[in-house]
């Protein structure tokens, strides 16, 4: 009899909660008996994931696209500590710097290319500072008049803008930039964020005669901050919420 009650007992003693094997936490007894198999095939385990949902973007082949010139635009920073200590000039007066890029993408022999911009060995997206109060698509489309637009009005540009698809933060005035705010900094020192463009079938790129833009592989950028920056390097990551359909 005594064995059978401490029996008794050992069964009804199953804990509530459980350790999930695919993740290591510790969730209630219901949770983990409904949760996926993550300990099979790499077919098996791709079935037993929920679906993602994902956005199609439609991409235009490089070939659609017009290139010019337009006179220079003259850099306001001859090298990156001028560029740290206006930075600094401006925090004291306007806060936190505002920031706001482009992500624009063609299509090069069947792969997906991000236009770049280009001064010497530099490499950035069309963009740059929002004015204080400016609203972020305002600025960007702002931005992308100065950096990319024909002066001719019949040529110009209607951009519009898509979802924002990152944001970086600077805790210091350094050029060092994460995809998160670290949690000792409460004042980043700037906020930059990025914006897919849906582009037209076609249209006229005006570049300042100082600057090229170039069309770069999306398999180049991937984990090459060494060559293009933490930001730009990031954006395969950044992008594989879409599926890109090629017009």
């Amino acid at each position: 009899a005594a064995a059978a009650a401490a029996s008794a007992a050992t069964v009804s003693a199953a804990p509530a909660a459980v350790m999930d094997p695919a993740t290591g936490a510790v969730v209630p007894r219901e949770e983990a008996a409904a949760a996926p198999d993550l300990t099979g095939t790499a077919s098996d385990v791709a079935a037993a994931l929920p679906v993602r949902t994902v956005k199609n973007h439609t991409i235009y082949p490089v070939a659609n696209f017009k290139f010019g010139e337009k006179p220079a635009k003259k850099e306001k920073d001859a090298t990156i500590a001028v560029r740290m200590h206006r930075m600094k000039q401006k925090y004291e007066v306007e806060g936190a710097r505002r920031s706001v890029e482009a992500v624009l993408i063609v299509h090069q022999y069947n792969h997906p290319h991000i236009l770049l911009l280009q001064a010497g060995g530099f490499f950035k997206l069309p963009g740059g500072r929002l004015r204080p109060g400016e609203e972020e698509l305002d600025g960007l489309k702002r931005k992308l008049e100065s950096n990319l637009s024909p002066e001719s009005d019949t040529l110009k540009v209607d951009w519009e803008i898509g979802d924002c698809v990152g944001c970086f933060y600077r805790p210091n005035f350094e050029t060092a930039v994460y995809p998160y705010l670290p949690a000792h900094i409460t004042r980043p020192k700037e906020v930059k964020r990025l914006f897919i463009v849906n582009l037209p079938p076609s249209c006229y790129f005006a570049v300042p005669a100082n600057l090229k833009l170039l069309a770069v592989p999306l398999f180049e950028l991937y984990d090459n901050a060494q060559r293009y920056g933490p930001v730009i390097a990031g954006l395969p990551l950044m992008l594989s919420q879409f599926q890109f359909v090629k017009a």
